[in-house]
């Protein structure tokens, strides 16, 4: 009997908690079940539910059909049915395909895992769906889920866990998308959910009534029409997972405890095969696709080879790897694409995603290294915002490590420069003990990232690095000042050069839950109308440009005591939008209130003076930020633990 608490992306649930106060007793299995419908589609969910010959399956139906399209207000009901004597309940969308004998095959799963959620489901354009792909090309049945969203076209949950799911909803689901709230519950009853390697479900092809017709054409990343009893439940749990979502090639890396999501490209570089991958690539040949298409693929299938080749010595089955590649193609690239034109690419996808990940697998990881030493210290900060941003300063050429309060000054033995994140939020000694240490330990240079809401309330409308020269007046900008302050004193006492970074607003994975596009996107995903005051202006960074900007700085001579940082600048009307293509498409309110204008920075003197100039893609940055808000693995929905205090 598996026991979720040994898993790692399980939490701790509370003793307290309804859905997981009352054991799981062994006995045979009861299942029960639910088919939610529209009215529009009551008949082929009676069809559905008389899939099932034993009729423990009812039809529930869209409580108010006329609303707005959710599949969050019929799945309340659909797991508020559960049998009095249920053992576990099964939840089904009304538009799957069954495999044959997928009810006997449901039972025998929760006999054998009574503990967990599972997923007989996962989509082609999902990063589980890639989860999927990995298993099945190393020979898995089952793999846990990646903290993307529970895919919940056809899930099983124990019947206790399914008894608490409405009462969460109805307190902490807030208009979030129902996938979304179903992941957020099932971490904090500290439920894993393992997903099925084949589905034994699939989607079919009617239009989405819950409006999700515009992410494109989605069926299974892997199916079977059969549901055969498994030969194992041992459940794999992958370091490393390559996905192709949204024309993109990205990985879901684990450090530690939570995953981070990089391009694969990125990744590569991390683990020394990226030239590698570029050789075989142009070795590779033309091909009918795009550069921009096949270039992605090619490092997808190549970053999956070099997975495989880091599980197991074995080559994956042809058949398998033939049919998870052609599923490749239509995930990556079904939300621009028809299914005509999706079919057409279909072909030329495989072949290239084979080849790939045969060199991958040939390739390898290349034999551990030493790494070189951390010649640069990144303090300050919380979650997982510090590490993300050591890691993003060595792709850049700059060797970091993160070190968590409190930090000695034998901890920073060897460091070069350190790195503060500035948060006059949080222990207002907290950077006293990093200068202490800092000083101690010698550190040749401090940078300070600090915040552009030190000009909060200066009533400007546009500032350079010379425009502060007092304490300002809002409390907000005062708390940053003095931290800036602080390090200035202590540089000027012990001769180590300080310099300041006034950063525009974060954004990408982590960010700070009071910025504009943080507090924005959060009302989106909860279905409330944005509010947009007329003439503000929005300056973000994207991290991987903060990296850049970081790197920059520290291969020059410290020169500057004062330098801003921004990746782009944004009207009211233009960062709205943005966030409604990235999350999803809600109605503006003006306000006839202008608000309180926040200054736009010159960034003139970074770029002049170190040649330094924003990068990344602030569409991908946005876009990572909307997906780190919904998919919050711990459930709080509060955003990055780390406070800007931008002009939000």
């Amino acid at each position: 009997m598996d026991d979720p608490q040994s898993h790692p992306s399980a939490s701790n649930a509370s003793a307290s908690n309804p859905a997981t106060s009352t054991a799981f007793t062994n006995g045979p299995v009861k299942l029960s079940g639910a088919v939610m419908a529209h009215p529009r589609r009551a008949e082929a969910a009676q069809l559905l539910a008389g899939r099932d010959a034993q009729g423990r399956v009812a039809v529930v139906l869209d409580p108010e059909p006329e609303g707005p399209p959710t599949a969050l207000r019929t799945a309340n009901p659909a797991w508020s049915c559960v049998a009095e004597d249920a053992t576990h309940h099964l939840v089904l969308q009304d538009d799957v395909v069954l495999a044959e004998g997928f009810f006997a095959h449901a039972e025998r799963v929760a006999a054998a895992v009574p503990h967990e959620a599972v997923a007989f489901y996962a989509g082609w354009e999902g990063r589980n769906g890639a989860v999927v792909r990995l298993a099945a090309l190393t020979g898995a049945q089952w793999a846990y889920a990646l903290q993307e969203h529970v895919p919940c076209l056809a899930l099983l949950l124990p019947a206790q866990v399914a008894r608490g799911y409405a009462r969460f909803a109805a307190e902490q689901g807030a208009g979030w998308p129902y996938d979304v709230v179903m992941q957020r519950y099932l971490n904090v009853c500290g439920v894993p959910v393992r997903v099925s390697v084949p589905s034994t479900v699939d989607h079919t092809e009617v239009p989405s009534i819950a409006g999700n017709s515009t992410h494109g054409w989605r069926r299974a990343a892997l199916y079977t029409s059969e549901a055969a009893a498994p030969t194992t439940y041992d459940c794999a749990d992958f370091p490393v997972v390559p996905f192709y979502q949204y024309g993109e090639a990205r990985c879901a890396v684990r450090y530690g405890t939570e995953r981070e999501y990089v391009e694969t490209e990125r990744y590569l570089q991390r683990i020394g095969l990226l030239e590698h991958s570029h050789a075989a690539f142009a070795a590779a040949g033309p091909s009918s696709l795009s550069e921009q298409v096949a270039r992605a693929v090619w490092m997808t299938g190549f970053a999956l080879g070099t997975a495989v080749a880091g599980l197991t010595t074995e080559a994956p089955d042809p058949s398998v790897a033939r049919e998870v590649m052609e599923s490749l193609g239509p995930g990556g690239l079904c939300e621009d694409f028809t299914a005509d034109e999706l079919n057409e690419l279909m072909p030329p996808v495989r072949d290239l995603a084979l080849a790939a990940l045969e060199e991958g697998r040939r390739a390898g990881r290349k034999p551990a290294t030493d790494l070189p030493a951390a010649r640069v210290a990144v303090t300050g900060g919380q979650g997982g915002f510090g590490p993300q941003l050591a890691r993003l300063l060595g792709d850049v050429g700059q060797p970091a490590g993160h070190f968590p309060h409190p930090v000695t000054g034998k901890d920073l033995d060897g460091v070069a420069h350190l790195v503060h994140l500035g948060s006059p939020a949080t222990d207002p000694g907290r950077l006293a003990d990093v200068l202490a240490a800092a000083e101690e330990a010698g550190v040749e240079r401090l940078v300070y990232a600090g915040s552009a809401a030190v000009y909060r309330g200066s009533g400007e409308q546009s500032v350079t690095e010379g425009s502060l020269t007092g304490p300002p007046h809002d409390p907000v900008a005062l708390a940053w000042w003095r931290e800036e302050e602080q390090c200035r004193r202590w540089g000027e006492r012990s001769g180590i050069p300080v310099q300041v970074l006034r950063l525009a607003q974060p954004v990408g994975p982590h960010a700070a839950a009071d910025t504009t596009p943080a507090q924005w996107i959060h009302r989106v995903w909860t279905r409330r109308p944005l509010q947009l005051c007329p003439q503000r202006q929005h300056q973000v960074v994207d991290y991987r440009d903060m990296a850049g900007a970081i790197a920059a700085v520290l291969a020059a001579r410290p020169q500057h005591p004062v330098l801003h940082v921004a990746s782009g600048t944004y009207e009211e009307e233009e960062l709205a939008e943005l966030i409604s293509v990235v999350a999803r498409r809600t109605p503006w309110e003006r306000l006839s209130d202008p608000g309180v204008p926040q200054p736009v920075m010159a960034t003139d003197l970074i770029g002049t003076a170190l040649h330094w100039q924003g990068s990344a893609s602030l569409f991908d940055g946005m876009r990572a930020l909307a997906q780190w808000l919904a998919c919050d693995t711990h459930g709080t929905g509060t955003g990055g633990p780390r406070r800007a205090d931008g002009d939000g």
